[in-house]
């Protein structure tokens, strides 16, 4: 069976097991924030295969280079803010593009560019 890959599927006894930690370390990095897996209706937790490649990003962090879980926050926090701003210009860019293919520009943007460097404005007394 294939499952989405947000979708909340394994146990914490899975989840530490394959990727060879004790459960605790799970519930530390919940407490410190790192991860919120999803919940079932009995309060059991369940990661999603984007949970585990979380994971498996934090102990590369902590592991491979010393980061500590402060730095690992601060790490994930800027690694967030970097894929919404590159998505944004993603768009952006389409929008651009779309508005140079038909020479119009929606009412609430403007889109301007410059033929030269150097602008003259010219004041009469």
């Amino acid at each position: 069976m294939i499952h989405k890959y947000d979708e909340p599927v394994y146990l914490i006894s899975i989840v530490a097991k394959v990727l060879d930690i004790h459960p605790q370390t799970l519930r530390q990095y919940e407490r410190e924030n790192l991860i919120t897996p999803s919940r079932s209706s009995g309060k059991i937790r369940l990661y999603s295969q984007k949970d585990i490649d979380r994971i498996k990003l934090i102990l590369r962090l902590t592991r491979e280079l010393g980061v500590n879980l402060a730095g690992v926050d601060i790490i994930l926090r800027l690694k967030e803010n970097v894929d919404t701003m590159e998505q944004d210009m993603k768009e952006l860019r389409n929008e651009v593009l779309k508005a140079k293919n038909y020479q119009s520009v929606s009412s609430d943007k403007a889109l301007v560019t410059k033929k030269s460097i150097y602008e003259m404005i010219i004041f009469e007394d």
